[in-house]
């Protein structure tokens, strides 16, 4: 009998153990699956930290340095210059600071008639592709080429296509149509604006095409069958219908096309080379003529810490305006 009790009381200590001793390997299994999510993007963010963030940091500490060819070797011994860069950058009564605020309204000008275009075009083409019709597949893939191709290569083809002697531009418009007197430059002078924003539009219009068509698909179709029953005609319903429903797709859209398009360098750079034409200056290209070529590369840091303090704002208020019409729709 002594056995017995002994077995029944292991028994019952056993059992009044057990639940504490089950919840060790539940809390372990709960932070298990909630430090995985972490630790799998652990990877991207120590490339993101790298990629971007350290040399963020050292482009601000170059840019309160004095750092010419002279210290390039070792950076570290330039000396320092406070606020000097930025003084000369904002300077616009100097050769510098006239030529960085010459670069920035280009740019400026640029990017609103690039971002104005690309949407305008892209929502054109999203709207008549709803309809079904014979080929639109086939269409919808031609559209997409542009964003599908290498921008080297693009913009490659491009600068061969704008040459002036051999150009396809200038045998269509001079040779064929006759519409100018002369064959045009459109890699010097005042056409390479010109030049500029027709390459940035056919390059950056299918990304507003594919997103807005994206967005499209998210409208019910039953608001448009019960417009057209009560007489709504094809602009009232893309007025009352379409782009209300597209708001909050068309306010992402437009802030990242402008971000991009501000900050492109490789269409200016491939298309113009270092030195791009005083028309077409934008001002990532200016940054990079005012480090790698002079060798100033203080003050090109300077004026990218200006660039980045600028999108920031920009985008800031941006978000703001967007998030307080947002408010007052939903209100």
């Amino acid at each position: 009998m002594t056995t017995t009790a002994t077995v029944e009381a292991r028994g019952r200590t056993a059992s009044t153990r057990s639940p504490g001793a089950a919840r060790g390997p539940r809390r372990t299994g709960r932070i298990r699956r909630i430090g995985l999510p972490y630790l799998l993007l652990l990877p991207a963010l120590l490339l993101e930290l790298l990629v971007h963030l350290v040399p963020m940091a050292i482009g601000i500490v170059m840019s309160f340095k004095e750092l010419t060819q002279f210290y390039i070797r070792d950076w570290g011994t330039a000396p320092w210059s406070g606020i000097d860069n930025y003084r000369m950058s904002v300077d616009f009564n100097a050769p510098v600071g006239d030529a960085l605020l010459h670069s920035f309204l280009v740019t400026c000008g640029f990017t609103l008639l690039s971002v104005a275009l690309c949407w305008l075009i892209g929502t054109a083409a999203a709207l008549y592709m709803q309809d079904t019709f014979r080929g639109r597949g086939l269409l919808r893939a031609l559209f997409l080429v542009p964003y599908a191709l290498p921008v080297y290569a693009a913009v490659v083809t491009w600068a061969f296509m704008f040459q002036h002697d051999n150009g396809l531009v200038n045998h269509v418009l001079h040779d064929q149509l006759h519409l100018t007197d002369e064959p045009s430059f459109w890699l010097i002078g005042g056409n390479s604006f010109v030049a500029l924003l027709t390459v940035s539009v056919w390059k950056g219009w299918p990304f507003a095409f594919l997103i807005v068509m994206a967005g499209l698909q998210n409208i019910p179709k039953d608001l448009y069958e019960a417009a057209a029953l009560d007489g709504a005609g094809l602009w009232q319903q893309i007025r009352r219908i379409t782009l209300p429903s597209l708001r909050p797709v068309n306010q992402v859209l437009v802030l990242v096309l402008f971000l991009w398009t501000f900050n492109d360098f490789n269409t200016p750079y491939v298309l113009f080379g270092r030195a791009a034409p005083q028309a077409a200056d934008l001002i990532s290209i200016h940054i990079y003529q005012a480090s790698f070529v002079t060798w100033n590369f203080g003050t090109g840091s300077a004026m990218s810490v200006l660039l980045l303090l600028f999108l920031l704002v920009v985008t800031g208020a941006y978000l703001a305006l967007t998030s307080r019409g947002r408010r007052r729709a939903d209100a």
